[in-house]
């Protein structure tokens, strides 16, 4: 989802378990209470929350929340278009894309091989 060229200007997500919701505002290049809203529209992002309310998100969030801020601030998507992305419904589609791509570049590939046996 997220294509390498968005992660360059990303820092690397350190290999840690927990991330506070201030290291991943630094990590993912947006605010905390923009954190704190997506947290309501997306049901996907749920970090876990101890003692005080204190947010603590582990690894696969901060990669969605990266995922969320490519679909928002590069791809142009808006709030609903963005969760609708993520719910799945355009992502069965893409992936039945996909594999029509694939069947058809096998078949090219079973044809230049046939091209090259002779």
């Amino acid at each position: 989802m997220l294509e390498p060229g968005n992660n360059d200007e990303l820092p690397a997500i350190p290999a840690k378990r927990y991330f506070t919701i201030g290291e991943v505002s630094e990590l993912c290049g947006v605010k905390p209470h923009v954190l704190r809203y997506w947290e309501q529209e997306f049901p996907q992002v749920k970090p876990v929350k101890r003692r005080g309310n204190r947010r603590y998100y582990q690894r696969q969030d901060v990669i969605l929340i990266r995922q969320i801020r490519s679909l928002l601030y590069e791809e142009g998507f808006t709030i609903g278009g963005a969760r609708q992305r993520l719910s799945g419904d355009d992502a069965k589609e893409d992936l039945n894309q996909s594999q029509q791509v694939i069947h058809q570049v096998r078949l090219e590939l079973e044809e230049v091989a046939q091209a090259l046996k002779r």
